[in-house]
């Protein structure tokens, strides 16, 4: 069971006023709550709600909207006319920058949009638009503020910007847009047009002082480079009688050949001094043979074989006749002589070969010698043209470089005094009829949208931000609880109380049928009472808590109501009034608060002895409160319990007003005693989070939760109550007779 010390901070009541709860945060229920707070889980939201948030708030979207239209066609209609005018200048990219020189040949690269936003930011320069800016004031007149003499100097310096000048270019062109804004429609014109003056202007100024500086820097050099040209012609001429040649060039290719040619007669040269002196040394070496392959062996190849003939011949005759015979000494003379002839031929050509073999030595030697020198020559020659050939590359490069540099200088002289035709003024601008500022159609059309966005928005918005209850099925949605009941709102409820006659101002006044909100509460309250007693076969329930989340839900009221409508089923029911902090079910029967249930509880008193009895209801029985007391977390405890088993042996149904459970330990007490919880919530106030709070504090007590009832329901509190705008529909069409009975 509960105890007052889980709570030491919260009294019952002020001293002052025993009858009010003082405020409790959320997050102190939070805190003292037997178990953590289950979130609830995320659902999609049908659209049809979506709709019905728009129809519940559609007379503020369009008052809102309204407003809106409305404050933009006068401020619209207030505003100064602005009128804009615009000049279009052609930017020709094929156009050459020059007239002579390759200035005239080359056009621009493709680089077009590179160079477009160039021009486009050159416009808006400084240079540009000071000119103009001093010519029409145009500083005065977009000075922000009346006193504009009194601008500091300094102000004169600084960079000319013209908040009205807009440079554009239409896509995929070659044209610049430049347009000016202006009250006055002639000055608007003229300021563009003077713009794309004053950009024309200093575009040729920048061509013609950059081509005159470029002028002046290149005459500078120019005597510089004449003066080094002079010094390598010099040079060269100096080094060419050094070498006494007119072309060292031509010399060097003389030389070449020449030194080509003596080497290809030295190598044969070589090879034939080889040749002879193998020759002459085979012919010194005696042997016949030798002789005979040499250049002269023809000769004595020939009287050798006149030799072999003669001996031949004299051996035949050796065999005929003797050594004294004629013929024998004629063919022995014969072959003397010729052996002496071949002797003597052999000596001779052994000379020859000596001889040719010396002077092809000598003639090797010479040729050698003047391949060596020729060499030498050509080598130095060579050596020397290396040097020549630079001398003369620099004396051509500087004579080169000082042509084109004349050449230069007369083609920029002239191509500064050309006015480049690339840039032109297309179309001039001119003075607008209509005025492009303020567009009354237009800012009427996006206040219009803008608004309804914007109202729409906020109202979904709210509605999202919102977490109070609103309909069952949001509630069966996010805390998975059945709600039993709704109860619809009564605007009559203040100043009355519950009595039974028809002549009394009762909060309920049976047998009224003329007011239709009371009786369609009353009907409420009979099928809540049958959805509560009606459902559970298997547990009759005979004791009932009403309670709510937090005060001022009409759980009180519930339960009164509750009660009178059982009562009139001709069932004994009793109703307890347990709020011990802040009674009120006294008032709402108006009977005496005391004595009570608090007397009951802290003495002896029997508690049918208390009971007060209303006229009319013959079968209801009320226990009023009591006196308030701090006490009430300890006073409630076995004593109710005992209370009320004996009261559910006497009665159909014991009906039970308790404290808001949250932040309060007597609620707890009195769910474990009772049969079934009733919770009472209110329809759009709510909270959602406090509402789980307190259900899942009664679930962890294992209390008979039998559901939930949503009180002061309007037909605007959810998409799912447009049912109850037809009951008053009802009663008004039929006039049904509204009585006590069920």
């Amino acid at each position: 069971m509960a105890d007052n010390n889980l709570i030491p901070s919260l009294p019952a009541a002020s001293e002052d006023m025993p009858g009010r709860y003082l405020p409790v945060p959320l997050e102190a229920y939070r805190a003292y709550s037997p178990i953590p707070e289950v979130e609830a889980a995320p659902a999609s939201v049908p659209l049809s709600h979506y709709l019905w948030i728009l129809r519940r708030h559609w007379w503020r979207i369009l008052l809102f909207v309204g407003c809106t239209v409305a404050a933009t066609l006068v401020i619209s209609s207030r505003l100064v006319p602005i009128y804009e005018s615009t000049a279009t200048v052609d930017v020709d990219r094929q156009m050459p920058s020059g007239i002579i020189g390759q200035e005239s040949t080359r056009t621009m690269a493709n680089d077009s949009d590179q160079f477009l936003a160039t021009q486009a930011k050159l416009i808006q320069s400084d240079s540009v638009l000071r000119p103009v800016a001093l010519q029409y004031k145009l500083r005065d007149l977009e000075a922000e503020g009346p006193n504009v003499t009194a601008r500091p100097a300094a102000a004169e310096d600084a960079p000319v910007l013209l908040k009205n000048l807009k440079v554009t270019r239409p896509p995929n062109t070659y044209l610049l847009l430049i347009s000016y804004r202006s009250a006055d429609p002639r000055l608007a014109a003229d300021v563009a047009n003077g713009v794309t003056r004053s950009y024309l202007e200093h575009t040729y100024n920048i061509r013609f002082k950059s081509s005159a500086s470029l002028s002046a820097f290149m005459e500078k050099q120019l005597e510089e480079l004449k003066a080094k040209m002079e010094r390598s012609s010099a040079a060269l001429a100096q080094f060419e009688r050094e070498l006494n040649v007119i072309s060292p060039e031509e010399k060097t290719s003389i030389l070449s050949s020449r030194l080509l040619q003596l080497n290809t007669e030295y190598t044969n040269a070589q090879a034939d001094r080889v040749r002879k002196e193998a020759a002459y040394k085979s012919v010194a070496g005696g042997s016949l043979e030798a002789a005979q392959v040499s250049t002269q062996g023809d000769a004595l190849k020939r009287l050798s074989e006149r030799l072999d003939e003669a001996q031949q011949k004299f051996a035949e005759v050796k065999t005929h006749y003797g050594a004294n015979h004629p013929e024998y000494r004629k063919a022995s003379l014969q072959v003397a002589e010729l052996q002496r002839q071949l002797q003597s031929g052999k000596e001779n050509i052994g000379q020859r070969v000596e001889v040719e073999y010396r002077e092809a030595l000598d003639r090797e030697s010479m040729l050698r010698k003047t391949v060596t020198e020729t060499k030498a020559e050509f080598d130095r020659l060579n050596s020397r043209s290396f040097e020549y050939q630079a001398l003369k590359r620099e004396a051509e490069a500087d004579k080169t470089l000082y042509e084109e540099l004349v050449r230069k200088i007369k083609e920029a002289t002239i191509n500064s005094g050309f006015q480049n035709s690339a840039i032109r003024i297309a179309d001039a601008a001119r003075p607008a009829l209509e005025a492009v500022f303020p567009n009354i159609k237009l800012n009427v059309l996006l206040a219009f949208l803008f608004s309804v966005l914007l109202a729409v928005a906020t109202a979904l918005i709210a509605d999202v931000l919102n977490n109070a209850v609103r309909d069952p099925e949001q509630v069966a949605r996010t805390l998975s609880t059945e709600v039993i009941g709704t109860l619809p709102a009564v605007k009559e409820w203040r100043g009355r109380t519950i009595l039974a006659g028809e002549s009394s101002t009762a909060l309920v006044p049976h047998g009224s049928p003329r007011d239709s909100g009371l009786s369609s509460f009353q009907e409420a309250i009979r099928t809540l009472r049958n959805s509560i007693l009606l459902t559970d076969f298997d547990r009759r329930i005979r004791s009932l808590m009403v309670t709510s989340a937090g005060p001022s839900e009409g759980k009180s009221t519930t339960a009164a109501h509750l009660a009178v409508a059982h009562a009139q089923q001709g069932r004994k029911t009793l109703l307890i009034d347990g709020d011990l902090r802040r009674p009120s079910i006294h008032r709402r029967f108006d009977i005496p608060s005391t004595p009570g249930l608090s007397n009951v509880l802290t003495s002896t008193t029997p508690w049918r002895t208390v009971l007060s009895h209303q006229e009319g209801l013959p079968n209801l029985d009320i226990l009023p409160a009591g006196p308030p007391s701090r006490r009430a977390a300890d006073l409630i405890g076995a004593g109710l319990a005992t209370l009320l088993e004996d009261a559910c042996g006497e009665y159909d149904l014991v009906v039970l007003d308790s404290p808001p459970s949250l932040g309060f330990p007597e609620p707890l007490q009195m769910a474990a005693s009772v049969d079934g919880v009733l919770m009472v919530a209110l329809a759009g106030r709510t909270n959602r989070k406090a509402l789980g709070s307190a259900l899942n504090t009664l679930k962890r007590l294992r209390a008979n939760v039998v559901g939930v009832v949503l009180n002061d329901v309007r037909a605007d509190s959810s998409d799912n109550y447009y049912y109850y705008h037809y009951h008053p529909k009802y009663y008004q069409n039929y006039n049904i007779e509204v009585g006590t009975d069920n």
